[in-house]
């Protein structure tokens, strides 16, 4: 088969595109051809190695994967060859206390095949589009147990979003404003906010020209005057962890999914005590998250943003494209 590895981990020079070697389905596991799969930070990040997680060599990424059944494992029921799927991309053993993801510590989506226990296949309707369904797992899976299952997000409440323009970022604005929710999104350029106030942000911060807790400051007041938002959702972390703490009003939350700008942050001691918020940590998504995205698709009430549509010979350019931020929404790759 085709697909974009690569032998040890780096920058995007050690990406590759040619021959890899085909996966056989072991007992219990089903193969899957690959319709179309979306770029994630985690690409990047198993790409370069992550302390403490041991990535497969020669590696393929991809935790998204829209697809068909190719054929099955030993003892699988239930499921038949040509039936559109999208796997949930990670496996839990809590009594073993394993743990496994597509496209991290095992291969990927990011290929003409890619191999999934038969439990982990879920079926896709036929009013969703295999681009859409790509979109879905880890980016809007995320964003829809952050903002329902842990941040309990209500209507009417503010909600401001930062790096509002990616996967993730764009997930929660349409979450957010299908709660019910005033949708505040910033994102690094003019051209991506009026992207995002035409995706139905309420407001928008173009956060290289504003600081993002001086904008808040201005618009809403200051701590002690009732200023603040009721919920912010950063998944950034580094640089912009100390000033988004100082965006939450009193009795506020705090959402965070993930540190894309950098893990190590500086937090504002004593605003966190004076406001008493509560900082809420979101990992993954469940079975039933995705499920609820899928039928948000099928029900007309999502649609996904895709920045662009790429063929897997295309990848490593489309890649490049995602690690400078040249992109609005999804990145989607279809072998």
């Amino acid at each position: 088969m085709k697909a974009v590895y690569f032998e040890r981990h780096g920058d995007l020079s050690v990406l590759r595109y040619g021959h890899f070697a085909d996966p056989s389905p072991r007992p219990g596991w089903v193969k899957v051809r690959v319709r179309a799969t979306s770029l994630n930070h985690a690409d990047i990040f198993s790409r370069r190695g992550m302390p403490g997680i041991k990535v497969e060599l020669p590696g393929v990424t991809g935790m998204d994967c829209a697809g068909v059944i190719d054929s099955l494992g030993q003892g699988v029921s239930g499921w038949n060859v040509g039936e559109r799927v999208l796997p949930v991309p990670h496996y839990i053993d809590w009594q073993k206390g394993s743990f496994d993801m597509l496209g991290e510590n095992r291969n990927g989506a990011l290929a003409e095949y890619c191999v999934v226990r038969a439990e982990q296949l879920m079926r896709l309707p036929d009013s969703v589009s295999n681009e859409d369904a790509a979109c879905l797992p880890c980016a809007y899976g995320t964003a829809y147990r952050m903002l329902h299952a842990r941040g309990n997000i209500r209507e009417g409440e503010r909600v401001l979003v930062l790096g509002a323009s990616g996967g993730v970022g764009t997930a929660c604005v349409i979450l957010a404003k299908l709660a019910g929710c005033h949708v505040i999104a910033a994102a690094g350029s003019a051209e991506k906010c009026a992207k995002l106030a035409a995706l139905g942000a309420d407001e928008t911060v173009d956060y290289s020209k504003t600081k993002i807790d001086q904008w808040v400051r201005e618009k809403t007041g200051s701590l002690l005057r009732g200023g603040g938002v009721d919920v912010v959702v950063n998944f950034t972390a580094g640089d912009t962890w100390s000033p988004s703490m100082r965006c939450v009003k009193r009795f506020g939350r705090l959402l965070c999914c993930g540190g894309t700008g950098g893990y190590r942050a500086e937090t504002d001691i004593p605003y966190l005590f004076m406001s008493e918020m509560t900082i809420i940590g979101s990992t993954g998504w469940m079975r039933e998250d995705q499920q609820a995205c899928i039928d948000l698709v099928a029900s007309g009430r999502l649609k996904p943003p895709i920045d662009r549509v790429v063929g897997l010979e295309g990848a490593i350019d489309a890649i490049g494209a995602f690690e400078r931020r040249e992109f609005f929404g999804k990145i989607v790759i279809r072998p």
